[in-house]
């Protein structure tokens, strides 16, 4: 029997086809799947915060988008994954209130997205689907099977990418 494990804010975890992996409160922060669909092995990070390298405290690297993806790598690897079969797909990254002001420093879901297509190409993971943006809330759930990735808000619908 298919089990849908739950990831939880700065959370990641991974799992084998024909477990599913879901995340809910995706404001602006992101969430990152990164599979191997040969053997059907897939991971979800759910990140909070573009870098590690600022941070107070680090600790948590499931927190950040550069720590998470670097954990999440190594994992996979470990379980049979072939790094030049990584695929990626991510949701999130909203901006959730207004702001008044030019500073980019609140726009934490935009710097989310840049920081975490920066990473996965550094890695060289293809990033083949996306769903970030907007102002709205998104739950996710990843099926490491197909590599469908069902997006479902509040408001506009969902939708598999």
């Amino acid at each position: 029997m298919a089990k849908i494990i739950q990831v939880g804010m700065a959370d990641l975890k991974m799992t084998r086809a024909p477990d599913r992996l879901m995340t809910a409160g995706l404001g602006s922060c992101i969430g990152i799947c990164i599979y191997d669909r040969a053997i059907k092995l897939g991971s979800l990070a759910h990140i909070m915060l573009p870098s590690s390298l600022q941070a107070k405290n680090p600790e948590n690297k499931a927190k950040f988008a550069d720590s998470a993806i670097e954990v999440v790598l190594d994992m996979m690897l470990k379980n049979g994954a072939n790094r030049s079969r990584l695929q990626a797909k991510i949701a999130g990254g909203a901006q959730m209130f207004k702001f008044s002001g030019e500073s980019d420093i609140m726009k934490i879901g935009e710097r989310n997205a840049i920081a975490v297509e920066e990473n996965l190409q550094k890695h060289r993971i293809p990033l083949l689907a996306r769903d970030t943006g907007g102002n709205y809330g998104r739950t996710i759930t990843f099926d490491p099977e197909t590599g469908d990735l069902m997006v479902r808000t509040i408001g506009h619908g969902e939708r598999i990418i």
